[in-house]
């Protein structure tokens, strides 16, 4: 069959599954197979493509078609212009997320120490340690088989001074960081039943649910975070569109300084932040009072 004709076969049969965006991902699995580029289908439509290739693009639009996600099925996806292993054990790395690495970014100097908390595919973390230098960086995640994309992550990278453990947030961390990151698991968990089906039947729910109001894990963090930062270390989240206020609310009550709230590139808030003054807040050194 000619290049145009394998092209048209997918987006006819995306179409009729009601993948929302059925043309580009037609597209991108075709040059996913045939190792090819978006100027081909203009240029070259009507090169032949082999048995082979034919075969795996038909199966490739088979799973696509049962809203399988294309990451899933290529087993990449590019974040902050990095390529990165991704697979049903991780979220899949988001534009949305890029917001949270460049703000990050503003407030992160050659040399500094940075934790990742619920690292996932590492893809914060590892950007954040290609983008500077003699950074030191550990992401924790309590999933195993996410640590291990992460590591391979790091090991395709080629990127130095980068750990990642094993760990219930802070259970197994030692140490001090300037930098604590964190994309937590944020939705309700009465809102994942509406969730689109890619994300509710494919992506970890370990990684999507947030319990009952999607606050949980802000909460643990917000409060133990303190304890492993240096002082004048910030503490950065990613939050889902609504959750700003309630989070910032949550980090002024635990002592947290400059706290900020940053847009993502729709106009909806996506990142708050803030910074300890103290190498242990007022509420840590109660808590401990208190052991």
């Amino acid at each position: 069959m000619k290049y145009k004709e394998v092209y048209d076969f997918g987006v006819r049969l995306l179409t009729e599954a009601q993948i929302v965006e059925a043309s580009l991902d037609a597209r991108l699995l075709l040059e996913f197979v045939c190792h090819t580029n978006r100027n081909d289908l203009l240029v070259h439509g009507d090169r032949e493509v082999s048995e082979e290739e034919w075969g795996t693009y038909v199966n490739h639009i088979a799973r696509r078609k049962i809203h399988e996600p294309l990451q899933h099925i290529t087993g990449e996806q590019e974040f902050m212009g990095l390529t990165f292993k991704v697979n049903e054990h991780v979220l899949i790395p988001r534009q949305d997320t890029e917001v949270l690495v460049e703000e990050v970014m503003r407030n992160l100097h050659d040399g500094m120490s940075i934790l990742d908390m619920c690292t996932g595919s590492g893809c914060i973390l590892l950007s954040l340690m290609h983008y500077s230098n003699g950074c030191k960086g550990i992401g924790i995640d309590i999933s195993g088989e996410a640590i291990e994309v992460a590591k391979e992550n790091a090991l395709n990278l080629q990127i130095p001074g980068v750990s990642f453990v094993r760990s219930d947030l802070f259970e197994g961390v030692e140490g001090r960081y300037d930098i604590i990151v964190s994309n937590p698991p944020y939705i309700p968990t009465g809102a994942i039943p509406g969730l689109m089906e890619e994300v509710k039947e494919y992506e970890p729910i370990q990684a999507l649910d947030g319990r009952e109001d999607g606050l949980f894990f802000y909460d643990r963090i917000i409060e133990t975070a303190p304890e492993y930062l240096n002082g004048g270390g910030y503490l950065f989240f990613e939050i889902g569109y609504d959750q700003a206020e309630a989070v910032t609310e949550k980090m002024k009550k635990a002592d947290y300084n400059g706290v900020t709230v940053v847009k993502d590139f729709a106009g909806l808030d996506r990142v708050v932040y803030g910074y300890i003054n103290n190498k242990v807040s007022a509420k840590a050194v109660e808590r401990c009072k208190n052991v």
